[in-house]
């Protein structure tokens, strides 16, 4: 976790902000300080932004909010900026709408997912059933709306294709590959369009309201599409070979729920090409079958723990963190860049 600077000695000067809530590296003191300052006045917009005046509706709203979280995409939106003017007003707007746009999203994948932790809290939809919790992300993306048109048009149209994506790639996953599809490239698209889509979009915000040229918000924002497919790779790895301490989730949550992933997917490859061994099949029956049992579940998480797909799917997440480092090479030198870059070598390094 990144700490903000040390306190200084006594009449030397205000205190540090408060370290960042965020898995971004920050070794700069001046830079990981104004960025704390800033993701302060985001929180409070935040917390501004989710407020109803319906009991019910406040305390399902705050829910996700109040679980805390890296707020990984604001704090991109924000660190993004920094190429340009970081001290703009219209950041930390950008900043929020691309965070209630995330947690808006949870919501609705909680439901899907039948998730029973999120944040390391109880998922919205077991403390108030299926219905509130899909109205409830329906409300916060109707709040991110209204927050975005203050943004001007452009900000309007680039939420509006984000949210398409979204969509596009949670409905591509429902409905898995065409027939002839490759699952492998299915999947990575369903990542690009469903994760990265938003955090492209982080970067892209942020770079836009910031000032900068059209060449750095370009390379900012593939910076990000890239970024967010090794981030969801990386997790796939975390939920079979993490704690749920560690992760937030239950290990093994979306194997439970036939959700697939890109370990089980190259599994799943080698048993269509006939390069699979016996148990490799075994294993794929065991995983179609019914995992609601914990041992059952417990059981094929510690065989996918020591299988190669579990290093295969780790090379790859590698791969896309090194390319989307490669994204940085119009930014000038500097504290931003060297921040981008090292999430990129920690995204890499994370399924380690």
């Amino acid at each position: 976790m990144t700490r903000a600077p040390s306190a200084p000695a006594p009449g030397s000067g205000p205190p540090p902000h408060s370290p960042l809530p965020t898995a971004i590296p920050l070794t700069d003191p001046a830079l990981a300080d104004r960025l704390a300052g800033r993701m302060e006045g985001v929180d409070a917009a935040l917390d501004a932004a989710v407020a109803s005046a319906d009991a019910l509706a406040d305390d399902a709203s705050r829910h996700l909010v109040a679980a805390g979280g890296k707020r990984f995409r604001p704090l991109l939106t924000l660190l993004a900026g920094e190429l340009g003017d970081g001290s703009r007003p219209e950041l930390v707007d950008a900043a929020v709408v691309v965070e209630l746009t995330q947690v808006a999203s949870l919501y609705h994948d909680d439901v899907m997912d039948s998730a029973p932790v999120r944040r390391g809290a109880p998922a919205a939809h077991t403390v108030w059933g299926n219905s509130v919790a899909i109205l409830v992300g329906d409300l916060l993306f109707a709040r991110a709306s209204a927050l975005v048109a203050g943004l001007g048009p452009e900000a309007v149209v680039l939420q509006s294709r984000t949210f398409e994506r979204m969509c596009l790639g949670q409905l591509h996953e429902t409905i898995g590959p065409r027939d002839g599809e490759d699952p492998v490239e299915h999947y990575l698209q369903v990542l690009s369009d469903k994760t990265a889509s938003l955090l492209a979009t982080s970067a892209r915000l942020g770079a836009m309201f910031g000032g900068c040229d059209d060449a750095l918000v370009d390379a900012v924002a593939a910076y990000g599409e890239r970024v967010g497919v090794a981030f969801q790779l990386a997790d796939d790895v975390l939920d079979i070979a993490s704690s749920g301490d560690e992760s937030g989730k239950t290990p093994g949550t979306d194997l439970r729920e036939h959700v697939p992933t890109m370990p089980v997917l190259l599994l799943r490859q080698r048993v269509a090409r006939g390069e699979a061994t016996a148990s490799d099949a075994e294993l794929v029956a065991r995983l179609d079958g019914d995992l609601s049992d914990d041992a059952a579940l417990a059981a094929v998480v510690e065989e996918l723990r020591a299988h190669e797909v579990l290093a295969e799917t780790r090379a790859l997440a590698g791969r896309w963190a090194r390319e989307a480092a490669d994204e940085l090479a119009p930014l000038p030198e500097g504290p931003v860049r060297q921040a981008l870059a090292d999430l990129a070598e920690a995204l890499a390094d994370r399924t380690v």
